[in-house]
C-alpha cells in the first residue's frame, strides 16, 4: 500500500469535502457523520464533479441529476446513476488523514 497524506486532522468539519489528487486520480476526501471517506471526484452517471454536490449522513448527492451514492462502498442508491464510484481506504495517523489509491 502507498499511503498519501491529504489533509490535517481537523481540517474538515463533518459535512465538508476537499478535492485531492493522488496516484494521478482526482478524488474527494469527505468528512461524513461517521468519519472520513475517499471516493472518485466524478459522478459515474455523467462526467460531473461531485464536489458541487452535498454530503448527507454517509452519502453524497450529485447536484446534476440528484443521484445519491454510499460513501462506504460507492454504490448508487437511486436512479439515474447505476454504476458504483471507486472508493479508497482512509486512515488517521500522526495528525494526518491518509488515503491509499493502489
Amino acid at each position: 500500500m502507498a499511503w498519501t497524506p491529504v489533509a490535517a486532522v481537523g481540517e474538515l468539519n463533518p459535512g465538508q469535502m476537499k478535492r485531492v489528487e493522488a496516484g494521478g486520480r482526482k478524488l474527494l476526501l469527505c468528512h461524513a457523520d461517521s468519519g472520513h471517506y475517499c471516493i472518485d471526484e466524478m459522478c459515474s452517471h455523467e462526467d460531473y464533479s461531485l464536489w458541487f454536490g452535498c454530503l448527507k449522513g454517509d452519502t453524497i448527492k450529485c447536484s446534476l441529476h440528484g443521484s445519491y451514492f454510499s460513501l462506504d462502498n460507492g454504490q448508487p442508491l437511486n436512479d439515474p446513476a447505476d454504476c458504483a464510484l471507486a472508493t479508497y481506504p482512509v486512515k488517521i495517523d500522526q495528525g494526518q488523514v491518509w488515503i491509499d489509491v493502489d
